[in-house]
Protein backbone atom coordinates (compact mmCIF):
# COMPACT_ATOMS: atom_id res chain seq x y z
CA UNK A 1 0.00 0.00 0.00
CA UNK A 2 2.88 2.34 0.34
CA UNK A 3 3.74 2.32 -3.22
CA UNK A 4 -0.01 2.91 -3.79
CA UNK A 5 -0.39 6.35 -1.64
CA UNK A 6 2.88 7.47 -3.06
CA UNK A 7 1.58 7.19 -6.48
CA UNK A 8 -2.00 9.01 -5.16
CA UNK A 9 0.72 11.76 -3.87
CA UNK A 10 2.58 11.96 -7.55
CA UNK A 11 -0.34 12.16 -9.11
CA UNK A 12 -2.20 14.93 -7.13
CA UNK A 13 1.03 16.68 -7.77
CA UNK A 14 0.67 19.66 -10.35
CA UNK A 15 -3.14 20.49 -8.17
CA UNK A 16 -0.54 20.75 -4.68
CA UNK A 17 2.40 22.29 -6.53
CA UNK A 18 -0.50 24.58 -7.41
CA UNK A 19 -2.07 25.51 -4.22
CA UNK A 20 1.71 25.34 -2.48
CA UNK A 21 2.18 28.34 -5.02
CA UNK A 22 -1.26 29.88 -4.98
CA UNK A 23 -1.23 30.31 -1.37
CA UNK A 24 2.49 31.41 -1.13
CA UNK A 25 1.04 34.30 -3.81
CA UNK A 26 -1.85 35.33 -1.39
CA UNK A 27 -0.35 35.58 1.63
CA UNK A 28 -3.01 35.96 4.69
CA UNK A 29 -1.40 37.15 7.94
CA UNK A 30 -3.27 35.09 11.25
CA UNK A 31 -7.10 34.71 11.57
CA UNK A 32 -7.11 36.72 8.01
CA UNK A 33 -6.93 33.15 5.71
CA UNK A 34 -9.63 33.09 3.75
CA UNK A 35 -8.66 32.68 0.64
CA UNK A 36 -5.77 30.66 1.35
CA UNK A 37 -8.29 28.28 3.68
CA UNK A 38 -10.82 28.13 0.82
CA UNK A 39 -8.17 27.04 -1.64
CA UNK A 40 -7.21 23.91 0.06
CA UNK A 41 -10.73 23.43 1.32
CA UNK A 42 -11.60 23.44 -2.29
CA UNK A 43 -9.28 21.06 -3.50
CA UNK A 44 -9.98 18.64 -0.60
CA UNK A 45 -13.70 18.98 -1.63
CA UNK A 46 -13.18 18.31 -5.14
CA UNK A 47 -11.38 15.01 -4.04
CA UNK A 48 -14.62 14.30 -2.21
CA UNK A 49 -13.69 15.13 1.19
CA UNK A 50 -16.34 16.17 3.72
CA UNK A 51 -15.68 19.87 4.06
CA UNK A 52 -17.06 21.96 7.11
CA UNK A 53 -15.94 25.16 7.70
CA UNK A 54 -15.44 27.71 10.28
CA UNK A 55 -15.07 25.03 13.12
CA UNK A 56 -14.26 25.94 16.54
CA UNK A 57 -16.13 29.84 16.10
CA UNK A 58 -12.67 30.55 13.59
CA UNK A 59 -14.09 31.30 10.24
CA UNK A 60 -10.76 30.54 8.61
CA UNK A 61 -10.38 27.15 10.80
CA UNK A 62 -11.86 23.96 8.84
CA UNK A 63 -12.13 20.38 8.96
CA UNK A 64 -12.41 18.08 5.76
CA UNK A 65 -13.05 14.28 6.41
CA UNK A 66 -12.80 10.85 4.58
CA UNK A 67 -13.82 7.70 5.19
CA UNK A 68 -15.55 6.11 8.70
CA UNK A 69 -13.05 3.84 10.25
CA UNK A 70 -12.19 3.86 14.00
CA UNK A 71 -8.90 4.93 13.79
CA UNK A 72 -8.98 8.85 12.74
CA UNK A 73 -5.94 10.50 11.46
CA UNK A 74 -5.64 14.22 11.60
CA UNK A 75 -3.47 15.90 9.31
CA UNK A 76 -2.75 19.36 10.20
CA UNK A 77 -2.71 22.43 7.57
CA UNK A 78 -1.64 25.82 8.49
CA UNK A 79 -1.78 28.55 5.94
CA UNK A 80 -1.01 32.39 8.19
CA UNK A 81 1.80 34.12 6.76
CA UNK A 82 3.89 37.03 8.47
CA UNK A 83 3.92 40.51 8.64
CA UNK A 84 5.64 42.02 5.24
CA UNK A 85 7.80 39.03 4.89
CA UNK A 86 5.07 36.66 3.74
CA UNK A 87 5.47 32.96 3.92
CA UNK A 88 9.00 33.13 5.83
CA UNK A 89 8.01 30.24 7.50
CA UNK A 90 7.01 28.10 4.53
CA UNK A 91 3.12 27.53 5.59
CA UNK A 92 2.35 26.87 2.12
CA UNK A 93 4.51 24.08 2.14
CA UNK A 94 2.56 22.56 5.17
CA UNK A 95 -1.00 22.91 3.58
CA UNK A 96 0.01 21.25 0.62
CA UNK A 97 1.74 18.49 1.92
CA UNK A 98 -1.16 18.04 4.25
CA UNK A 99 -3.31 18.17 1.37
CA UNK A 100 -1.31 15.40 -0.46
CA UNK A 101 -1.32 12.74 2.17
CA UNK A 102 -4.78 13.35 2.67
CA UNK A 103 -5.18 12.59 -1.02
CA UNK A 104 -3.15 9.69 -1.43
CA UNK A 105 -4.50 8.04 1.52
CA UNK A 106 -8.64 8.32 0.66
CA UNK A 107 -8.91 5.85 -1.52
CA UNK A 108 -7.84 3.28 1.03
CA UNK A 109 -9.12 4.75 4.24
CA UNK A 110 -11.79 1.65 4.17
CA UNK A 111 -9.24 -0.97 3.63
CA UNK A 112 -6.78 0.36 6.79
CA UNK A 113 -9.72 1.06 8.65
CA UNK A 114 -9.09 4.61 8.98
CA UNK A 115 -10.69 8.22 9.17
CA UNK A 116 -8.81 10.94 7.18
CA UNK A 117 -9.15 14.24 8.59
CA UNK A 118 -7.43 17.90 7.74
CA UNK A 119 -7.59 19.80 10.18
CA UNK A 120 -7.25 23.22 8.80
CA UNK A 121 -5.27 25.29 11.65
CA UNK A 122 -4.98 28.89 11.74
CA UNK A 123 -3.19 31.73 13.42
CA UNK A 124 0.00 29.85 14.17
CA UNK A 125 2.46 32.47 13.68
CA UNK A 126 0.35 34.59 16.31
CA UNK A 127 -2.93 33.59 17.95
CA UNK A 128 -2.73 29.86 19.08
CA UNK A 129 -5.22 28.67 16.45
CA UNK A 130 -4.55 24.65 16.98
CA UNK A 131 -5.13 25.89 21.03
CA UNK A 132 -8.25 27.06 20.34
CA UNK A 133 -9.71 24.30 18.70
CA UNK A 134 -8.26 21.98 21.16
CA UNK A 135 -10.35 23.92 23.65
CA UNK A 136 -13.10 23.76 21.88
CA UNK A 137 -12.96 20.38 20.80
CA UNK A 138 -11.96 20.23 17.16
CA UNK A 139 -9.29 17.45 18.16
CA UNK A 140 -11.58 15.09 20.29
CA UNK A 141 -11.65 11.86 18.52
CA UNK A 142 -8.53 12.28 16.59
CA UNK A 143 -6.16 9.43 17.43
CA UNK A 144 -2.72 11.22 16.22
CA UNK A 145 -1.89 14.34 14.55
CA UNK A 146 0.31 14.49 12.00
CA UNK A 147 2.19 17.42 9.95
CA UNK A 148 5.85 18.76 8.78
CA UNK A 149 7.37 22.26 8.44
CA UNK A 150 9.48 23.26 5.73
CA UNK A 151 13.24 23.91 7.06
CA UNK A 152 16.80 24.15 5.88
CA UNK A 153 17.45 20.73 6.73
CA UNK A 154 15.50 17.70 7.76
CA UNK A 155 15.48 17.56 11.65
CA UNK A 156 12.48 14.14 12.37
CA UNK A 157 12.18 14.62 16.44
CA UNK A 158 11.83 18.28 16.09
CA UNK A 159 11.46 19.97 19.16
CA UNK A 160 10.11 23.52 19.63
CA UNK A 161 10.25 26.48 23.24
CA UNK A 162 7.08 27.27 25.37
CA UNK A 163 6.29 30.09 24.51
CA UNK A 164 4.30 33.26 26.24
CA UNK A 165 2.94 36.45 23.98
CA UNK A 166 2.11 39.35 26.14
CA UNK A 167 2.10 43.30 25.94
CA UNK A 168 2.84 45.44 28.20
CA UNK A 169 1.34 48.68 28.18
CA UNK A 170 2.40 51.99 30.72
CA UNK A 171 0.68 54.51 31.22
CA UNK A 172 1.96 57.85 32.52
CA UNK A 173 0.86 61.99 31.92
CA UNK A 174 1.81 63.60 28.99
CA UNK A 175 2.86 67.12 29.32
CA UNK A 176 5.58 69.58 27.29
CA UNK A 177 8.70 68.40 27.23
CA UNK A 178 10.06 71.76 27.61
CA UNK A 179 7.82 73.90 29.17
CA UNK A 180 6.45 71.66 31.71
CA UNK A 181 8.23 68.44 31.90
CA UNK A 182 8.10 68.91 35.91
CA UNK A 183 4.22 68.06 35.42
CA UNK A 184 4.64 64.80 33.09
CA UNK A 185 4.82 60.81 33.79
CA UNK A 186 7.14 59.60 31.40
CA UNK A 187 5.85 55.99 30.36
CA UNK A 188 8.72 55.98 27.75
CA UNK A 189 10.87 56.21 30.71
CA UNK A 190 8.80 53.11 32.05
CA UNK A 191 9.69 51.18 28.79
CA UNK A 192 13.42 52.17 29.09
CA UNK A 193 13.92 51.14 32.78
CA UNK A 194 11.99 47.62 31.85
CA UNK A 195 14.25 46.95 29.25
CA UNK A 196 17.35 47.87 30.57
CA UNK A 197 16.26 45.29 34.03
CA UNK A 198 15.55 42.49 31.46
CA UNK A 199 19.11 43.01 29.77
CA UNK A 200 20.13 42.71 33.31
CA UNK A 201 18.34 39.57 33.92
CA UNK A 202 19.50 37.86 30.92
CA UNK A 203 22.90 36.74 32.75
CA UNK A 204 20.59 34.95 34.96
CA UNK A 205 18.63 33.16 32.59
CA UNK A 206 18.74 28.94 32.65
CA UNK A 207 19.66 27.12 29.52
CA UNK A 208 16.65 27.38 27.04
CA UNK A 209 15.21 30.37 28.37
CA UNK A 210 14.42 33.13 25.71
CA UNK A 211 13.03 36.85 26.27
CA UNK A 212 12.71 39.08 22.96
CA UNK A 213 10.88 42.19 22.23
CA UNK A 214 9.88 45.72 20.71
CA UNK A 215 8.29 48.62 21.61
CA UNK A 216 5.28 49.03 19.78
CA UNK A 217 4.44 52.63 21.05
CA UNK A 218 7.45 54.72 21.74
CA UNK A 219 5.24 57.75 22.30
CA UNK A 220 4.18 60.45 19.95
CA UNK A 221 6.32 63.43 19.53
CA UNK A 222 9.69 64.44 21.19
CA UNK A 223 8.21 67.63 22.90
CA UNK A 224 5.64 65.33 24.46
CA UNK A 225 6.26 63.59 27.64
CA UNK A 226 4.75 60.01 26.60
CA UNK A 227 1.67 59.32 28.44
CA UNK A 228 1.49 56.15 27.17
CA UNK A 229 3.83 53.43 25.58
CA UNK A 230 3.50 49.86 25.18
CA UNK A 231 6.40 46.85 24.72
CA UNK A 232 5.24 43.30 22.88
CA UNK A 233 7.15 40.59 24.17
CA UNK A 234 8.45 36.77 23.74
CA UNK A 235 9.00 34.54 26.84
CA UNK A 236 10.53 31.16 25.59
CA UNK A 237 11.56 27.91 27.67
CA UNK A 238 12.50 24.50 26.59
CA UNK A 239 9.55 23.55 29.11
CA UNK A 240 6.24 24.88 30.60
CA UNK A 241 7.77 24.57 34.21
CA UNK A 242 10.88 26.69 33.03
CA UNK A 243 8.26 29.66 31.26
CA UNK A 244 6.57 29.77 34.62
CA UNK A 245 9.55 30.40 36.64
CA UNK A 246 10.91 32.93 33.81
CA UNK A 247 7.72 34.66 33.75
CA UNK A 248 7.55 35.66 37.29
CA UNK A 249 11.27 37.07 37.05
CA UNK A 250 10.57 38.86 33.80
CA UNK A 251 7.46 40.35 35.46
CA UNK A 252 9.12 41.93 38.16
CA UNK A 253 11.34 44.01 35.64
CA UNK A 254 7.74 45.58 34.31
CA UNK A 255 6.72 46.09 37.73
CA UNK A 256 10.08 48.02 38.62
CA UNK A 257 9.64 50.28 35.18
CA UNK A 258 6.60 51.63 36.64
CA UNK A 259 7.28 51.95 39.84
CA UNK A 260 10.43 53.78 39.36
CA UNK A 261 8.60 56.17 37.04
CA UNK A 262 5.23 56.60 38.92
CA UNK A 263 3.23 54.73 35.33
CA UNK A 264 0.61 52.22 36.30
CA UNK A 265 1.23 48.82 33.74
CA UNK A 266 -0.84 46.46 32.64
CA UNK A 267 -0.02 42.77 31.12
CA UNK A 268 -2.26 41.56 28.70
CA UNK A 269 -1.78 38.02 27.31
CA UNK A 270 -1.78 38.48 23.14
CA UNK A 271 -1.84 34.54 22.15
CA UNK A 272 -2.53 31.27 24.55
CA UNK A 273 0.43 29.70 25.70
CA UNK A 274 2.45 27.17 23.43
CA UNK A 275 3.74 24.51 25.50
CA UNK A 276 7.14 22.83 24.26
CA UNK A 277 6.46 19.99 21.66
CA UNK A 278 6.79 16.67 22.73
CA UNK A 279 6.38 14.13 19.58
CA UNK A 280 5.22 10.21 19.65
CA UNK A 281 8.42 8.14 19.88
CA UNK A 282 6.83 5.89 17.58
CA UNK A 283 5.65 8.03 15.11
CA UNK A 284 9.05 9.99 14.80
CA UNK A 285 11.21 6.15 14.65
CA UNK A 286 8.40 5.54 11.74
CA UNK A 287 8.45 8.68 10.33
CA UNK A 288 12.71 9.26 10.21
CA UNK A 289 12.65 5.24 8.70
CA UNK A 290 10.17 6.55 5.82
CA UNK A 291 12.52 9.39 5.34
CA UNK A 292 15.57 7.38 4.80
CA UNK A 293 13.50 5.07 2.64
CA UNK A 294 13.14 7.33 0.31
CA UNK A 295 16.53 8.90 0.30
CA UNK A 296 16.20 11.64 3.06
CA UNK A 297 18.91 12.48 5.13
CA UNK A 298 17.67 13.15 8.37
CA UNK A 299 19.68 15.43 11.36
CA UNK A 300 21.21 12.33 13.59
CA UNK A 301 19.01 12.10 16.49
CA UNK A 302 21.42 12.88 19.05
CA UNK A 303 21.70 16.76 17.53
CA UNK A 304 17.92 17.13 17.35
CA UNK A 305 17.57 18.82 20.81
CA UNK A 306 20.53 21.22 19.76
CA UNK A 307 18.35 23.12 16.94
CA UNK A 308 14.95 23.75 18.42
CA UNK A 309 12.59 25.60 15.59
CA UNK A 310 10.83 28.42 18.19
CA UNK A 311 7.61 28.00 18.99
CA UNK A 312 4.75 26.54 17.88
CA UNK A 313 1.01 25.78 18.70
CA UNK A 314 1.60 22.32 17.83
CA UNK A 315 3.33 21.73 20.89
CA UNK A 316 0.05 21.93 22.81
CA UNK A 317 -1.25 19.27 20.65
CA UNK A 318 1.23 16.75 20.91
CA UNK A 319 0.79 17.90 24.68
CA UNK A 320 -2.72 16.26 24.53
CA UNK A 321 -2.72 13.07 22.22
CA UNK A 322 0.12 11.32 19.82
CA UNK A 323 1.27 13.57 16.85
CA UNK A 324 4.45 14.42 14.94
CA UNK A 325 6.49 18.08 13.27
CA UNK A 326 8.77 16.87 11.74
CA UNK A 327 10.89 19.39 9.17
CA UNK A 328 11.24 18.57 5.52
CA UNK A 329 14.38 19.73 4.01
CA UNK A 330 14.43 22.00 1.00
CA UNK A 331 17.54 24.20 -0.29
CA UNK A 332 16.87 27.80 0.90
CA UNK A 333 21.00 28.78 0.04
CA UNK A 334 21.72 29.52 3.67
CA UNK A 335 18.90 31.47 4.45
CA UNK A 336 16.38 30.15 7.53
CA UNK A 337 12.96 30.78 8.48
CA UNK A 338 11.40 34.10 8.94
CA UNK A 339 13.84 35.65 6.33
CA UNK A 340 12.57 36.88 2.83
CA UNK A 341 15.29 34.97 1.09
CA UNK A 342 13.59 31.82 2.77
CA UNK A 343 9.75 33.14 1.72
CA UNK A 344 11.64 33.25 -1.61
CA UNK A 345 13.03 29.68 -2.04
CA UNK A 346 9.39 28.33 -0.70
CA UNK A 347 8.52 28.16 -4.23
CA UNK A 348 11.66 26.57 -5.61
CA UNK A 349 11.97 23.28 -7.53
CA UNK A 350 13.31 22.42 -4.41
CA UNK A 351 10.31 23.66 -2.30
CA UNK A 352 8.20 21.57 -4.46
CA UNK A 353 9.74 18.65 -4.17
CA UNK A 354 9.46 19.18 -0.45
CA UNK A 355 5.48 19.13 -0.81
CA UNK A 356 5.33 16.07 -2.39
CA UNK A 357 8.05 14.04 0.06
CA UNK A 358 6.01 15.85 3.29
CA UNK A 359 2.91 14.38 1.64
CA UNK A 360 4.55 10.98 0.68
CA UNK A 361 6.25 10.68 4.24
CA UNK A 362 2.98 11.96 6.04
CA UNK A 363 0.61 9.32 4.49
CA UNK A 364 3.22 6.41 4.43
CA UNK A 365 3.40 7.08 8.55
CA UNK A 366 0.03 6.93 8.47
CA UNK A 367 -0.41 3.44 6.66
CA UNK A 368 2.27 2.19 9.08
CA UNK A 369 0.34 2.97 12.03
CA UNK A 370 -3.14 1.60 11.09
CA UNK A 371 -1.71 -1.34 10.27
CA UNK A 372 0.47 -1.73 13.12
CA UNK A 373 -1.91 -3.61 15.88
CA UNK A 374 -0.02 -2.77 18.91
CA UNK A 375 0.10 1.09 17.66
CA UNK A 376 -3.28 0.74 16.77
CA UNK A 377 -4.60 -0.44 20.04
CA UNK A 378 -2.74 1.95 21.98
CA UNK A 379 -3.81 5.23 19.55
CA UNK A 380 -7.65 3.66 20.04
CA UNK A 381 -7.33 3.99 23.86
CA UNK A 382 -6.12 7.04 23.83
CA UNK A 383 -8.93 8.22 22.26
CA UNK A 384 -10.93 6.19 24.98
CA UNK A 385 -8.78 7.78 28.07
CA UNK A 386 -9.55 11.59 26.73
CA UNK A 387 -13.44 10.81 26.52
CA UNK A 388 -13.52 9.52 30.04
CA UNK A 389 -11.84 12.69 31.47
Amino acid sequence: MIDETDAGVQSAAPELIELSHSIHSEPELAFEEYRSAAKVRELLGSRGFEVESGVADMPTAFTATFGSGDLNIGICAEYDALPEIGHACGHNIIAASAAGAAIALAPFADELGITVTVLGTPAEESGGGKVLMLERGAFDGVAAALMVHPGPFDIVGATSLALSDIGIKFTGRAAHASAAPEWGINAGDAVTISQVAIGLLRQHLAPGQQLHGIVSDGGLAPNIVPGHAELLYYLRAHTSESLAALTAKTYRCFEAGALATGCTHEIRTISPTYTELTPDPWLVTQFRREAEAIGRRPLAPELEGFRPLGSTDMGNVTNVLPGIHPVIGLDSAGAVTHQPEFAAACITASADTAVLDGARLLARTAVRAAQDSDVRARLLSGVEARAAR
